[in-house]
């Protein structure tokens, strides 16, 4: 009898375990999809974790109403969270660009789902105060709770994401779900009441889930295809983002988690006005970093001074940068600049690698994503920039890609005026990009003698745009223009909040 209590209850400790592990992947699903789908991640999943963490706080408050059937009541519940949980994130990309009440039905999802977990563990905890004594209990059902949720917190970003997807990784963990309760179902046969009923249950919840997960890239492809209006030929997960390309006509289009990175059709103009004035104007450009730009965009542009002799380019994403690498059509764009013998690409993060570089540059040209998140924010901070001044040579010029100065002018000028709290000299242009409108950069030196409408050299090829007229591009309207814009601080961020409400009205 003793050996029968001690399996019962390791089957049991085995499902809390599977329960903390699912419990965490749907949520970092959630969070994840609303981050892709509707930016801003910090406050989505902000949002998706108080919301998830509540429903479980509802959902253990009414497992006291639950008095009978508990065996069976689990393994139902177990079924429900492993088909909702599982189907969560194809229902979300199908309904995503199909209704207008999204946000409802996304936190209606994690709001039912955190319910269900939440009424599992004081479920499972009375099943088991009979057999197991109260203090072993609590200690062996917390702590393989707290496991399954760190192996779900490591495993989501390096493992599932990257190789599964955000639709098959929901879809994997909810026929874990339904396997436990299958498990279950065969194993404690004895204890529970209408078996078969409950397996037919489960079978076909499992069959379910297997004809979803079979034809996932067929919805993926479905809803990309309504979210974009255009022909997708290219779509790639990496830890860090989503990657779309699309074609229409002639324009190609790079999105990264559901942004638009740029057209092939207007491209030059971004690129052309990032460069162009700031190598135009240095003094030496023999060694040249970039921050961002896995593209290479910015990389090709370069290249067309024979005086550069090295290039550095620091992204964080491994993916981005190999796919333009390797990718035909994209190397096309690039010219194959990646893969130039000047080039040496480092895949890390820029805020970490500038600490610690002690290499100096003589030009760096930073283009990060637009600060709509806080992580993305640390870039454009008063402490980044420290870091960055100790790797500029005495004569370096930097340029930043600092988002509209029409759609966002507080946003824009709050990285000019940040960067000039390090940098002695600065000046700020902009451009007008078809697919963008208005676009803006900020250009600094490090010494204050630098003279950035005259330029010292020029392209060795024809450009499409950039006539080095510097002052044509040097002029700013009334609607332009904001005052009173404060400094953004690594602990305040108030460029993300400054982006958050200039973007957010459009």
């Amino acid at each position: 009898m003793g050996k029968k209590f001690f399996s019962f209850e390791i089957l049991l400790l085995l499902a809390v375990f599977t329960i903390a592990t699912c419990g965490l992947v749907y949520e970092l699903v959630a969070g994840t999809l609303a981050s892709y789908l509707l930016g801003d991640s910090v406050k989505q999943f902000s949002f998706i974790i108080g919301v998830y963490l509540f429903s479980m706080g509802i959902g253990s408050y009414f497992s006291k109403f639950i008095k009978r059937n508990l065996l069976n009541t689990f393994v139902e519940i177990e079924l429900l969270v492993g088909l909702i949980g599982g189907l969560s994130s194809a229902v979300l990309f199908v309904l995503f660009e199909s209704v207008d009440y999204f946000q409802f039905v996304l936190y209606l999802l994690v709001f039912t789902t955190g319910c269900l977990v939440g009424l599992e563990i004081p479920l499972l905890m009375n099943i088991l105060k009979d057999r197991v004594r109260f203090r072993d209990l609590v200690s062996n059902v917390f702590t393989f709770d707290y496991i399954g949720a760190l192996l779900a917190s490591i495993l989501f970003p390096l493992v599932l994401v990257p190789q599964l997807g955000i639709i098959r990784t929901s879809l994997f963990f909810g026929l874990i779900n339904i396997s436990i309760a299958l498990v279950l179902c065969f194993a404690l046969k004895n204890e529970l009441r209408r078996v078969t009923f409950l397996k037919t249950r489960a079978i076909l919840c499992f069959a379910i889930l297997v004809a979803v997960f079979i034809f996932s890239d067929d919805i993926l492809s479905y809803s990309e295809g309504k979210l974009y209006g255009e022909n997708i030929i290219y779509t790639h997960s990496t830890p860090y983002q989503r990657i779309v390309l699309t074609h229409n006509k002639s324009d190609y289009r790079l999105y990264l988690n559901n942004n638009l990175q740029f057209s092939s059709a207007d491209e030059y103009r971004y690129h052309e006005a990032l460069v162009h004035p700031v190598m135009a104007a240095a003094k030496r450009v023999e060694n040249v970093l970039v921050m961002g730009g896995g593209d290479g965009l910015a990389v090709r542009e370069i290249l067309k001074y024979p005086e550069v002799k090295t290039i550095t380019l620091v992204d964080l994403d491994e993916g981005m940068t190999n796919l333009f690498k390797t990718n035909t059509i994209l190397t096309g764009f690039n010219k194959n600049a990646l893969n130039n013998p000047k080039v040496t690409v480092i895949n890390s993060d820029a805020y970490v690698w500038a600490k610690q570089q002690r290499k100096q540059y003589d030009v760096v040209v930073i283009d990060f994503p637009d600060p709509s998140n806080y992580s993305l924010g640390k870039l454009y901070s008063l402490s980044f920039y420290r870091a960055l001044q100790h790797i500029l040579s005495p004569d370096a010029l930097v340029v930043i890609q600092t988002t509209s100065p029409y759609f966002a002018p507080k946003s824009f000028w709050c990285i000019n005026q940040t960067l000039a709290q390090v940098l002695p000299k600065t000046d700020a242009y902009h451009v007008y990009v078809p697919s963008f409108g208005e676009w803006g950069y900020t250009i600094a030196a490090n010494n204050i003698t630098a003279d950035f409408n005259k330029p010292l050299r020029h392209a060795a090829e024809n450009l499409r745009f950039y006539d080095y007229n510097f002052k044509s591009l040097n002029g700013f309207t009334k609607d332009m223009r904001a005052s009173q814009v404060e400094v953004n601080r690594l602990d305040n961020q108030i460029l993300v909040r400054y982006f958050d409400e200039e973007w957010g009205k459009l």
